[in-house]
């Protein structure tokens, strides 16, 4: 290994190669840096002569990142981070954050039924700070969180994910909807429904690579009762309305009620769990101060879990 690894031009190297690392491309790493590919790949050469072993393993146009490289990532990150970041955090050292920018990533039912009234607090409190909310599934947000697109992701976060931090702000429960005058909202009246009542009726749910078309799949599996999607439409909005005009019915999560449609609302948590969103942030990600003030807005408790994250980072 070389032992003067500081060299004036080492920041641009750790830069193109945290860069490489989180796209998995040296062409889109170059265009994010508005740099040729032979500059981005002799950048990566360059790190790999003064560590003394490789970074990434090349097998055709495909790049992936060793062991090795995945340990200089969690060193390198936090410092590109920072250094990038560093006239924000300087006036937010001064007291002044009231600049910048924050990305965030959300689904359409988070952008519609969770943020607007904290958007709307923070946009009023910080009228200078450029704010991008980017519509995404919960899989693509992901994505933009390792690549480093955006400052933390909201939405529902089923299954744990190794390299990310979640935490929970709301719960909401799952229902069946239905026309006000359905059968089975007459039946629902009367006495709890089952899966075995909603199996005949058609359903309408989200496309199924979400995650709501899996769930009820998983569920009516789980207790061997069959059932029929009559419709795959995009968006609780589309839904709700073909839903109103007796096309069908649907299972939901209660984040997209709003109290004025004109549906039979159907409890159904003695078979699907209740769902939480929260906010996601990778882990090891610096917390800029504009990301700080909007969390902070969405729940005002979130600062202590926050100063655990940037103590774990820390130790680490």
């Amino acid at each position: 290994m070389d032992t003067a690894l500081y060299t004036p031009g080492r920041l641009k190297q750790l830069r193109a190669f945290v860069e490489v690392a989180q796209t998995e491309s040296v062409s889109a790493a170059a265009a994010r840096l508005n740099l040729s590919q032979p500059s981005i790949s002799l950048q990566i050469k360059a790190l790999e002569t003064a560590f003394g072993t490789p970074l990434f393993e090349r097998r055709g146009p495909r790049i992936r990142i060793t062991p090795a490289g995945r340990a200089l990532l969690e060193l390198a990150q936090p410092l590109v981070e920072r250094l990038e970041r560093l006239p924000e955090l300087f006036a937010a050292r001064l007291g002044d954050a009231a600049q910048g920018h924050l990305d965030i990533a959300a689904g359409e039912a988070t952008i519609l039924y969770i943020l607007p009234r904290f958007v709307e607090a923070f946009k009023r409190a910080h009228p200078g700070v450029k704010l991008n909310l980017r519509n995404v599934t919960g899989r693509h947000g992901l994505t933009l969180l390792r690549r480093n697109e955006v400052d933390f992701a909201v939405g529902s976060l089923l299954e744990r994910v190794a390299d990310m931090d979640y935490y929970p702000i709301f719960t909401f429960d799952p229902v069946l909807i239905t026309p006000p005058e359905h059968p089975l909202a007459r039946i629902a009246a009367e006495r709890p429904l089952t899966l075995e009542d909603i199996g005949p009726h058609g359903l309408i749910l989200p496309p199924r690579h979400l995650s709501t078309w899996s769930l009820v799949k998983l569920v009516f599996q789980q207790h061997n009762v069959p059932y029929h999607v009559t419709m795959e439409a995009g968006g609780w909005e589309v839904i709700k309305k073909y839903v109103e005009l007796g096309l069908g019915v649907s299972i939901v999560t209660s984040v997209c009620l709003t109290g004025g449609e004109r549906l039979a609302v159907i409890p159904l948590d003695r078979y699907f769990p209740k769902r939480t969103y929260g906010v996601v942030l990778r882990r090891g990600r610096l917390v800029s101060p504009q990301a700080r003030r909007f969390l902070e807005i969405m729940d005002p408790a979130i600062g202590e879990w926050l100063d655990g994250l940037g103590a774990a980072a820390q130790r680490a």
